[in-house]
């Protein structure tokens, strides 16, 4: 079983618009409603490739049922932390040629009560977990160390547990050693404080986080693919894509499939390429099934082209 974190989720509603003028009446050509936040999105894959998941979040408010009763339709089996605020309600504007455009709002502010509650809610939960996925920004009074603390039961109580948070939120975090860290391009930079221009700069900027204390690096690239490095070496590997249509929870699939498949080396990576690239080939957050996977088109080499100039260089 694999057990979601999600500080801050979200009800997301995502319509689809020919294009986006300012100023102007836009009409949708098609809208949907999902639970969102990165940990609810991993839970989503999880239950999309037939695998048990819980989901531990804080829920309050219309929104907060909502998101409920939307996960237990998809099989999601949910434990829910009450709070005093409102889940938050996100935006997502998809226009034809692809381009997204997210308003995401800030969401309830949780209570010191709140905050241990939650904690102890994924201490109950983790038992029969193999392993802890924690994922996205944290809400309103929480503190960047609440992930560390996290982190630190999590070992304590002999569980594996996935990070996939940025920032001081993440920084605050690997003193305590997560097992991975699932930073994007633009987050690893942020980390290390520099430019990323190659796939050689990417390697040695998650040579360096786990030198302050992550077991492992999955680096999201974007089109040009991703880098895992562990104690064992280090791989790269990208998937083709006919067409992209929404990349909308496309790095929560990729992480999803890299802990269905065990959560280290080669077959890992392979499995998270081959998530991200069925889900950005899906309409807005869709999760991709095992019939949407194409294994074939993925790519995973140990030599490490590190000379590859980015698609897109973090300055």
């Amino acid at each position: 079983m694999i057990l979601t974190v999600t500080p801050n989720p979200s009800l997301d509603r995502t319509y689809e618009v020919p294009s986006l003028e300012r100023g102007e009446v836009v009409r949708a050509t098609g809208e949907r409603v999902d639970p969102g936040g990165k940990g609810v999105n991993v839970s989503r894959a999880v239950a999309a490739a037939g695998r048990r998941t819980v989901a531990v979040l804080p829920l309050g408010g219309a929104p907060g049922a909502l998101v409920a009763d939307l996960l237990d339709a998809q099989g999601i089996e949910v434990a829910p932390v009450p709070i005093a605020g409102a889940t938050r309600s996100n935006i997502a504007l998809a226009e034809a040629d692809g381009v997204l455009t997210k308003i995401n709002a800030p969401g309830p502010e949780l209570s010191a009560e709140e905050q241990e509650l939650l904690l102890e809610t994924v201490r109950r939960q983790s038992r029969d977990a193999s392993w802890i996925a924690c994922c996205g920004s944290l809400p309103r009074g929480l503190a960047p160390a609440w992930y560390a603390d996290l982190v630190a039961r999590a070992h304590a109580a002999g569980t594996r547990i996935a990070l996939d948070t940025s920032g001081p939120a993440l920084l605050e975090a690997l003193r305590e050693r997560p097992d991975v860290v699932k930073p994007n391009a633009e987050e690893l930079a942020e980390a290390v404080e520099r430019p990323l221009s190659t796939v050689g700069d990417a390697m040695k900027a998650a040579e360096e986080l786990r030198g302050m204390g992550a077991r492992a690096v999955l680096a999201s690239l974007g089109a040009d693919g991703q880098l895992l490095v562990d104690d064992a070496g280090a791989w790269f590997g990208s998937a083709r894509v006919d067409a992209v249509r929404s990349n909308v929870g496309a790095g929560d699939s990729s992480l999803a499939g890299f802990l269905i498949a065990g959560g280290n080396g080669p077959e890992a990576l392979a499995s998270a390429l081959a998530h991200g690239a069925a889900a950005v080939q899906l309409p807005g957050s869709v999760m991709p099934t095992p019939a949407d996977l194409d294994p074939a088109a993925v790519t995973v080499t140990a030599d490490v082209p590190t000379d590859l100039v980015l698609t897109e260089p973090v300055t």
